[in-house]
């Protein structure tokens, strides 16, 4: 791992988030963007996570996991720091989710949040 400042990133990779990830930045539409970790007002909890394939901003913090390079947001930083971004390929349950230690309570969709 690899960030831009001497601070702990706001969010981590695991190996199967980046491993699905680096599967998904071979389509042409993602080829040179970074994976943008967010969090938006929405959501049952009011709050929700999301996840696009982006650019750079000036005031993004960047970290790289396993060879993919993660954007955060300042505002967003606020509420994701300390999460993991996982991946499992599970036949029920599957795709990717995110564990966050300050979230206070957690919707049932695992995409919502109360922090």
């Amino acid at each position: 791992m690899s960030t831009d400042t001497q601070t702990e990133p706001a969010v981590n990779l695991t190996e199967s988030a980046a491993k699905q990830i680096k599967e998904m930045l071979t389509n042409p539409e993602n080829a040179g963007k970074n994976l943008r970790v967010y969090v938006e007002g929405g959501g049952c909890s009011g709050l929700q996570y999301g996840m696009v394939f982006d650019e750079k901003r000036p005031d993004d913090a960047t970290a790289e996991f396993h060879g993919v390079s993660v954007l955060v947001d300042p505002f967003s930083a606020n509420y994701l720091r300390g999460s993991i971004v996982d991946f499992s390929d599970e036949l029920t349950g599957g795709g990717f989710k995110i564990s966050n230690p300050s979230a206070r309570q957690s919707c049932g969709c695992g995409k919502s949040f109360e922090a």
